[in-house]
């Protein structure tokens, strides 16, 4: 299993200026109609193939999508491969903080 974070918390230690390792497994289209700004965007359908974009350093990767499905997905999968993960909980959906829009 893995941990989850909620939305809350990763405003919080992205305020805090904390660095994370997050990447958004939206589809492009999701990615555009408005994301964290710093969010790296890796669709779930292209995970398999981007592995190596994945990790930085020694730090989890911690991925959101719209409400935590699919990040949950991604999650089992990429545990699954060996890799240290973090869910984040609600998705943008529940993102409180501020959102970019665009590529």
């Amino acid at each position: 299993m893995y941990p989850e974070i909620t939305t809350a918390e990763l405003e919080s230690q992205l305020k805090e200026g904390k660095s994370i390792n997050l990447v958004d497994v939206r589809e492009p289209d999701e990615w555009e109609a408005g994301h964290i700004k710093e969010a790296r965007s890796i669709p779930l359908s292209e995970l398999q193939d981007r592995l190596d974009e994945l990790q930085q350093g020694e730090q989890d990767i911690v991925l959101v999508c719209r409400s935590g499905g699919r990040s949950s997905k991604a999650c089992d999968f990429l545990n699954a491969q060996g890799y240290k993960v973090v869910n984040v909980t609600g998705g943008m959906l529940a993102w409180p903080g501020e959102v970019v829009y665009g590529e």
